[in-house]
């Protein structure tokens, strides 16, 4: 039987109900999107939950009928706000999924030049393109749920999934990643020379790239209590450069607020 075809499914003797949902790209690489249907495995698994109306990177067929939006990416030009506030006004959940959409992602690093027509000048040369500051999409239009990472985890996506279609709340974890790298029983990054972002980011990926010993770089963002002053100290102490902390923490926008006395 087709997973587009109307059917009952249960959850633990829970009827489940299918949203419609539909998955939208803005300036990212698209990686979060293809993270969704990257693992065969669950993919079946995972389209019984929800019935699919858009999603270029996956089908041809469209619609603007709709109730859930995933969107991928950040905002950089005006036609990229006038189709975000097109498919917010359609959408009754609107998910900015993955570093991109929460927080401006790598692209965000452009912000940073005083003069924006210099980078796009050297990527685009004498090329006439539209390209602005960096926005995320809570900046431009309001957001419903956030699913952090870069690219995103797809067991979370899945689960968050589940829960949307159980009516559940969706609880992020409030503990950093190191808490999911101690209980793997991976050795500390540090005493490897490696610098990492863990202490202070946000766990739910269950230490994705400690597992691999590859330091944290902050993709998830901030954990609730991060001590970003006391995590710079440390990371001084095991003789990490000024330049090299910066670059972690300013990667993927997460810390930015945090970097210049915002709480939030």
């Amino acid at each position: 039987m087709s997973v587009n075809e109307k059917e009952t499914r249960t959850y633990l003797g829970v009827p489940l109900y299918r949203p419609k949902v539909a998955f939208f790209d803005f300036t990212s690489c698209e990686g979060c999107q293809l993270q969704i249907i990257n693992n065969e495995g669950t993919l079946l698994d995972f389209l019984s939950l929800v019935e699919v109306v858009n999603f270029r990177e996956a089908m041809t067929e469209k619609s603007d009928d709709y109730e859930i939006a995933f969107i991928e990416g950040c905002i950089t030009r005006d036609d990229e706000v006038k189709r975000l506030k097109k498919v917010r006004k359609n959408a009754k959940i609107l998910v900015a999924l993955g570093s991109c959409a929460c927080f401006g992602g790598v692209n965000q690093l452009k912000n940073k030049f005083k003069d924006l027509d210099w980078p796009k000048k050297i990527v685009y040369g004498d090329y006439d393109i539209d390209s602005g500051p960096v926005r995320a999409i809570e900046e431009v239009v309001k957001v419903d749920l956030k699913i952090y990472g870069c690219p995103v985890k797809k067991e979370e996506v899945e689960k968050i999934v589940l829960n949307v279609a159980l009516g559940k709340s969706v609880e992020h974890p409030k503990y950093p990643v190191c808490i999911e790298c101690k209980a793997n029983e991976n050795l500390c990054l540090f005493e490897l020379g490696e610098p990492c972002l863990g202490p202070v980011t946000r766990a739910g990926c269950d230490a994705w790239c400690p597992n691999s010993r590859a330091g944290c770089w902050g993709c998830r963002g901030p954990a609730e209590d991060a001590n970003i002053e006391q995590m710079i100290k440390i990371m001084k102490e095991h003789g990490f450069s000024e330049e090299t902390i910066m670059d972690r923490l300013e990667c993927f926008g997460g810390f930015y607020c945090r970097l210049n006395g915002d709480n939030k």
